[in-house]
């Protein structure tokens, strides 16, 4: 009992759902963090996939479950003046970070894995909240079925 003691103990219940600005946050932080550990396998010349258990029928009819490699890829890229450019995405869209800028530059592709790390850290601070509720709402109407004779604008 000792040992309790010297814990904090609490009563508390915990929440049915998360909030869903937290919910965004979080999925952004982890996509985030894919990266950084692509770009970090790319700069000492290994390869990054991640595992995923998926359930699939085999040859017989039986579901089995089945480990694959989820496929990752990179947000960044080379522009033809030689700078690489990020762009943070949720989802299928790109965020627009700034008032018509959706990209960030970096002078060389060692500063890629800095750069990243400051986009999680102000995700989880929450100074992209602004932004990511836009695209998810982009996001949510690309997804969403389209009325009979509704056509695209």
């Amino acid at each position: 009992m000792a040992t309790l003691a010297s814990l904090k103990l609490v009563a508390v219940k915990k929440p049915a759902q998360q909030n869903p600005v937290t919910q965004r946050r979080t999925k952004l932080a982890n996509k985030v963090q894919e990266q950084i550990l692509l770009a970090t396998a790319m700069k000492e010349g290994n390869s990054y996939a991640p595992t995923r258990t998926k359930t699939v029928k085999n040859a017989e009819g039986e579901r089995v479950q089945v480990t694959q490699e989820k496929r990752i890829k990179p947000w960044w890229f080379t522009t033809e003046a030689g700078k690489v450019c990020i762009e943070i995405r949720y989802g299928a869209k790109v965020i627009e970070l700034s008032k018509g800028k959706s990209a960030i530059e970096i002078t060389s592709p060692a500063a890629l894995i800095e750069a990243l790390e400051a986009v999680k850290t102000a995700v989880l601070a929450g100074e992209l909240d602004v932004q990511i509720e836009q695209t998810s709402v982009k996001v949510r109407a690309a997804d969403a079925p389209k009325a009979k004779g509704q056509r695209d604008e």
